[in-house]
């Protein structure tokens, strides 16, 4: 009998397939949809049923938060009267891995005679739903990741794969930036960092600071008074020359012996050229430098002079 890991090893090894093979199932099609999406006079209305529909949701969530007005349209819902939201400037995308999905396939007629542009995610290009499309993304894979081959995994995962590369296209195409999103995210964690600037919220006084020349001693004293894990180290004019952490004091340790250690000065042990952040970066932009360089804690410079720090655990 399989270990429980590697059955789980086994989803992510084929899911991750999935979603590398989509890279050769790209055709012009792609382009011609972007290009379609792009200029769209109305919304973008996702199509699906069963678990495409809730991939549908998700990649209409995308979409509207991200600049391009878009809804998910149930199609069962549509042929008993939603169909009627539907207006000609729209474009519409259905979702069938089968490409046979027969309340879908009810709404082509509706499509055709409204004129409206019809793109088809669908895993068989000789489907009936392919062949009455204007556009066709190719969403077919090899197998499914689950046991029961019934049990859609693999192509739930390249469907909302392929609903990315659409929303990241037109992100880029419309440059959409993370001020935009900010507006579409105006409450919760995620909303606070896209539109709360690093000033608003930063350690302002009784910094952890030190000079060129001050002793190993005075640094750790300095360091273990404040909460950031380290001491910043600046001139006369407040002007930042470089950092000391508490990592970097570790490595100190084990690099020098102890008589020796304690004869050290600022300027023996800190990292010149630090990271530093404006204070009207956004918490947003700060947080991801801090991840990105897995550290804690940043200076917030104006002008060249330290003025605060900002850590991560104030970034909630």
């Amino acid at each position: 009998m399989k270990k429980i890991s590697d059955v789980a090893k086994e989803v992510f090894k084929i899911e991750s397939q999935a979603i590398a093979d989509l890279e050769k199932l790209l055709t012009s099609d792609f382009e011609k949809v972007i290009e379609c999406l792009l200029y769209c006079k109305g919304r973008v209305v996702i199509c699906g049923i069963g678990k495409s529909g809730l991939v549908g949701k998700k990649i209409a969530a995308t979409l509207a938060s991200t600049g391009t007005p878009s809804f998910f349209l149930h199609p069962s819902e549509a042929l008993h009267g939603d169909i009627g939201t539907l207006m000609s400037e729209d474009c519409f995308i259905s979702i069938s891995n089968s490409g046979e999905t027969d309340e879908i396939l009810q709404l082509m007629p509706h499509l055709k005679k409204m004129q409206i542009p019809h793109i088809a995610l669908t895993g068989k290009r000789e489907s009936t739903l392919a062949k009455n499309a204007r556009w066709v993304l190719n969403i077919g894979i090899k197998e499914e990741a689950s046991p029961l081959s019934a049990v859609p995994m693999a192509s739930t995962i390249a469907t909302m794969a392929m609903g990315d590369a659409i929303a990241a296209a037109l992100i880029t195409l419309k440059k959409f930036s993370e001020k935009d999103f900010a507006r579409n995210h105006p409450g919760g964690t995620l909303g606070k960092k896209l539109v709360t600037e690093v000033g608003n919220i930063m350690k302002r006084d009784n910094l952890p600071i030190a000079d060129l020349n001050s002793p190993v001693k005075e640094v750790l004293v300095e360091m273990s008074s404040g909460m950031f894990g380290m001491v910043v180290i600046v001139d006369h004019s407040n002007k930042v020359l470089g950092v000391i952490t508490d990592g970097d004091l570790r490595r100190a340790l084990n690099k020098f012996p102890e008589n020796s250690f304690f004869q050290l000065s600022a300027k023996d042990l800190m990292t010149t050229n630090p990271e530093t952040v404006q204070e009207t970066c956004l918490l947003f932009k700060a947080d991801q430098i801090m991840r990105e360089l897995k550290i804690t804690t940043l200076p917030v410079i104006k002008e060249g002079l330290l003025i605060g720090l900002i850590a991560k655990h104030q970034i909630k």
